[in-house]
C-alpha cells in the first residue's frame, strides 16, 4: 500500500515478520503496521509479513482488515533484533461492521445505519466468476438477473419480484445508469477494483430520486490505499467464452494517483444446443475502459473524478444470419451496437464546513435490429448533488439539492419529439439519536417535473439496538418513478407484438414497510454466525405494467386502476465455523401481484419463492478451497401467446448450481477452475418449444382475420405468432471453466 512504504535507516537492521491469519487459515492483504510510525506492509497471498529496518524501541504492532476485529500488540524492538510474531485475527460483526454509504448517503458502520444494507465483497463475486455483476447477482438472495429475451440475451435486475425499471445502479453513490443501461452498467469493472457492493431493498426515491423505487445497487471503487499495484484475473469456459480483467495503480504524482481497469469478454461460437434454429447463446465482443483519479488536498478534503467507455456488440437470431443480413427480412437476427460513455466525480469544497458537491454524466447511444425493426436511440442523462452534513447536539442532519437532466430520443412512433426535461429537487435527512439505543431518521425530498408537477417523497427509519449482538429496524418510506417504456421493454421493441398506450401514463408511487432483524452470534469454540431476516411490503399506485393477456399480439400499458402489491418475508443465515467450512444460505418468498377491478392475478416472470446458497471449505495443508454455490427458483407465470400456446403458463421449479476450487500454492498467484450449471438445466426441458415460430420469424406464414387475430392453420394449427418472449432462465447447460488470477502488491 502506498502508505505504508517501507522506511530504511542506517546502522539498524532489525525486521519482525510472521503469519495473519483466522480460524479458517492465512488471510491475505491485510494492512499490518507499527503504529504512529510510516513502518508497515500488506500480509501476502499465505499471510506472511515482513517488515524490516525497524530502529529499536517501543512500538504498538497493529493490523486491521475489513470484516475483522482489529489486532493491536505493544511490542520492544531491541537493535538487530528478529521477531517472530503469529497474528490470529478474529472476526468482527463480520457483515455488520463494514462501513456502508448508501442508505444515508453518510459513511457509516452497517450496524449504526438506520436502513439496512446488505454488502457483498469481491470475495463473494470469486466464488462463483463471471462475465459481469449482472451474472453474478445470481447468487444474492432476493435478486435476480432476469434475460429479457431468447435472442438478444439482454435483461435487467429483479429485487424483491420488482421488475428491473424499479432498480436503480450506482457507481460510487452517483445515479448514472437508467433505462437503456441497467444491464450495462453492471458490466465491465474489473473485481479487482471493487471495494464492496451495497444493496438496498425497497424505495430509496427520498434519497436517489425517480427509479428507485423497488431498491438500488451501489457499486463502491477502491480507493488507491486498498487497490493492488497490479492485478489481472482472465477465465474461459467450455462453451468458448473469453474474459480478461485487468486493474492497476498508477503514481502519477506526489498528490496524484490513478486506479485503471479494463474488461474485455468475446464469445462467438455459434451454439443452438435446443435445435430451434436460433443462437442459444447471443454472440458478444465489448470491452469496457474505467478510470479513477484521486487527488490529496488540504485537510484530507475529498476530489475525485472517474470515468468509463463501454462499447459492445452483439447479435442473436437464426444460425445464417451474418452482418450483411443486419435490418433485413430474409434471414432474421438481432444485432446491437452499444456506446455508452460516463464521468462522475466529487469535490469537496474548501470551507469549514462539510459541504460536497457531486456530478456525473452518460451518454448512451444505441444502433439495433430485431429483424426489419431498427430502434437507434439516444440516452444522455447529466446529474449533479451539493449535500451538506451537519451535526448538532443529538441531530445528524444532512441537507442536500439536486439537479437531473433527462434527455431522450429514438426513432420509433413513440417518440416523434425528442424527450427533454431537467428536473430540481431539494432533500433533508434528519438522524435523532433519541437514546443510547434507540435512534429515529425523518427524510423528506421535493422534486419539480415540469410534466408531472410536484413531487413529495418523504420516509422514516427506527433503530433499535437491543444490544451488541441483536439490532431491529423498522423502515417505512415512498418511491415515484417516471416511465420511458421504450427505454425499458425489450418486448415493445421486437416487432414481434404491437405497443398499445392506452392513457397518458402518470407518475407511479409506492408505499414501503421494511423490518429488519440482525442477530450475530460468537461461539465460544471461534464459529461466527450472522442472522439477518426482513419483512417487506410495498404498495403502488398507477403502476405501469405490461399486460400480455388481453391480446397476444399486443402490449398495451396503461395506469393499474386497482393495486400492485409486493410482499414476503427474507432471511440469510451466515456461519463461519473454525475447521475452515463456512455457508452463506439465503431464502425468500414472495407474493407480487395486481388487483383491477376485483380480479387478482400474480405478476408476470416473478418467482414465488427463490433460495441461495454458498458452501465452502478451506483444505488449509493442500492450499486449497472449494466452493459450491447455486440457486433455487419456484414457479413463475409466463408470457404464453393465448389458450392454444402448448408451452406451460408457469415454470417448473428450477436450479443453477456450480462447483469450483481455487488453488492458493504459488506467491500471487490463484489458479481456479470447476464446472457450471451442474444438473445441466435449460428452460426448454418440458417444453415443445421456447421460441414461438422460429421456422417463421417474419410471419410471413401466419394468417390474420379482418381484426387482427391469428387464424389457425394447418401450418399454425395453434394459432401463434413469432415471439422470443417466453424467457426465465439462461440457456447455456454445464459447462467447464478454468481461471487464473495475479495479484502484486
Amino acid at each position: 500500500m502506498g502508505f505504508f512504504a517501507f522506511f530504511s535507516v542506517n546502522a539498524q537492521n532489525a525486521e519482525l515478520k510472521g503469519t495473519v491469519s483466522d480460524a479458517s487459515g492465512p488471510v491475505a492483504f491485510t494492512n499490518v503496521y507499527l503504529d504512529a510510525t510510516t513502518l508497515g506492509t500488506s500480509s501476502q497471498e499465505d499471510g506472511t509479513y515482513l517488515i524490516s529496518n525497524i530502529p529499536p524501541g517501543r512500538y504498538k504492532l497493529k493490523v486491521t482488515m475489513l470484516g475483522y476485529r482489529d489486532f493491536s500488540k505493544t511490542i520492544s524492538i531491541e537493535a538487530n533484533a528478529q521477531l517472530k510474531i503469529p497474528i490470529r485475527l478474529t472476526p468482527s460483526s463480520e457483515q455488520l461492521e463494514e462501513t456502508v454509504v448508501t442508505g444515508t448517503l453518510k459513511a457509516v458502520s452497517r450496524s449504526e445505519s438506520p436502513v439496512p444494507v446488505e454488502v457483498y465483497s469481491p470475495t463473494f463475486l470469486k466464488k462463483n466468476p463471471t462475465a459481469s455483476i449482472f451474472e453474478a447477482l445470481q447468487n444474492v438472495n432476493g435478486v435476480r438477473p432476469q434475460i429479457n429475451c431468447n435472442v438478444c440475451n439482454t435483461g435487467d435486475i429483479h429485487i424483491n419480484g420488482l421488475e428491473g425499471p424499479y432498480t436503480l445502479v450506482l457507481i460510487d453513490g452517483m445515479p448514472i445508469v437508467s433505462g437503456l443501461g441497467t444491464v450495462y452498467g453492471l458490466s465491465g469493472i474489473p473485481n479487482s477494483l471493487i471495494e464492496q457492493i451495497e444493496i438496498v431493498k425497497g424505495p430509496a426515491s427520498s434519497l436517489y430520486g425517480s427509479e428507485a423505487v423497488g431498491g438500488l445497487i451501489n457499486i463502491i471503487t477502491k480507493n488507491t490505499l486498498e487497490a493492488p499495484d497490479f492485478a489481472a484475473d482472465a477465465f474461459l469456459t467450455g462453451w468458448g467464452e473469453y474474459n480478461l480483467d485487468i486493474g492497476a495503480k498508477i503514481d502519477v504524482s506526489k498528490k496524484t494517483d490513478l486506479l485503471l481497469g479494463i474488461n474485455y469478454f468475446n464469445f462467438d461460437e455459434v451454439i443452438d444446443n435446443n435445435s430451434d434454429n436460433f443462437t442459444d447463446l447471443t454472440l458478444q465482443d465489448r470491452i469496457s475502459v474505467f478510470q479513477k483519479w484521486n487527488f490529496q488536498r488540504k485537510d484530507n478534503r475529498i476530489f475525485s473524478l472517474a470515468g468509463r467507455f463501454f462499447y459492445e456488440d452483439r447479435w442473436g437470431g437464426e444460425l445464417q444470419w451474418t452482418p450483411e443480413f443486419r435490418g433485413g427480412d430474409e434471414i432474421y437476427g438481432e444485432s446491437i451496437y452499444t456506446r455508452r460513455w460516463e464521468v462522475l466525480g466529487k469535490y469537496q469544497l474548501p470551507v469549514k464546513e462539510k459541504l460536497v458537491l457531486s456530478f456525473s454524466y452518460n451518454d448512451h447511444a444505441q444502433n439495433s435490429v430485431y429483424g426489419d425493426i431498427a430502434y437507434i436511440a439516444d440516452q444522455r442523462i447529466g446529474f449533479t448533488q451539493l449535500t451538506w452534513d451537519k451535526k448538532a447536539g443529538n441531530h445528524d442532519l444532512l441537507l442536500g439539492s439536486a439537479l437531473r437532466y433527462n434527455f431522450y430520443d429514438d426513432n420509433t412512433a413513440a417518440t416523434e419529439l425528442a424527450d427533454e426535461v431537467t428536473i430540481p429537487s431539494l432533500f433533508v435527512q434528519d438522524e435523532i439519536a433519541l437514546a443510547k439505543k434507540h435512534s429515529l431518521l425523518l427524510g423528506m425530498r421535493y422534486d419539480y417535473d415540469s410534466r408531472h408537477g410536484n413531487i413529495f417523497t418523504p420516509r422514516t427509519a427506527y433503530r433499535f439496538k437491543i444490544s451488541d449482538s441483536d439490532i431491529l429496524r423498522l423502515n417505512a418510506g415512498t418511491g415515484f418513478r417516471v416511465v420511458n417504456l421504450f427505454t425499458e421493454e425489450h418486448a415493445a421493441l421486437t416487432g414481434a407484438r404491437d405497443v398499445i398506450i392506452a392513457e397518458t401514463l402518470e407518475p407511479e408511487r409506492s408505499i414501503n414497510l421494511n423490518l429488519n432483524y440482525l442477530k450475530k452470534i460468537y461461539g465460544d469454540n471461534g464459529t461466527f454466525a450472522n442472522i439477518d431476516a426482513s419483512v417487506f411490503y410495498t404498495n403502488f399506485s398507477n403502476a405501469i405494467l405490461p399486460d400480455y393477456d388481453t391480446n397476444p399480439n399486443q402490449i398495451i400499458y396503461d395506469n393499474l386502476d386497482g393495486t400492485s402489491v409486493s410482499q414476503g418475508v427474507s432471511a440469510n443465515i451466515d456461519i463461519v465455523f473454525p475447521s475452515g467450512f463456512k455457508f452463506l444460505v439465503g431464502a425468500t418468498f414472495q407474493d407480487v401481484r395486481q388487483t383491477e377491478n376485483g380480479i387478482s392475478s400474480r405478476q408476470i416472470l416473478t418467482e414465488s419463492y427463490t433460495g441461495t446458497w454458498n458452501f465452502g471449505y478451506n483444505f488449509r495443508n493442500l492450499k486449497l478451497s472449494v466452493d459450491y454455490t447455486g440457486n433455487l427458483y419456484g414457479p413463475m407465470r409466463l408470457p404464453t401467446l393465448g389458450e392454444n400456446d402448448p408451452r406451460s403458463p408457469y415454470s417448473p421449479v428450477w436450479s443453477i448450481q456450480n462447483i469450483q476450487f481455487t488453488y492458493k500454492g504459488l506467491d500471487n498467484f490463484e489458479f481456479y477452475g470447476g464446472i457450471k450449471n451442474l444438473l445441466d438445466w435449460t428452460p426448454n426441458r418440458g417444453n415443445p418449444f421456447i421460441i414461438a415460430r422460429s421456422d417463421d420469424p417474419f410471419d410471413r406464414n401466419v394468417v390474420f382475420d379482418n381484426r387482427g387475430n391469428v387464424v389457425p392453420t394447418v401450418d399454425n394449427p395453434n394459432a401463434l405468432t413469432f415471439d422470443p418472449s417466453y424467457v426465465y432462465g439462461p440457456n447455456q447447460g454445464i459447462r467447464g471453466f478454468f481461471g487464473l488470477r495475479y495479484r502484486l502488491n
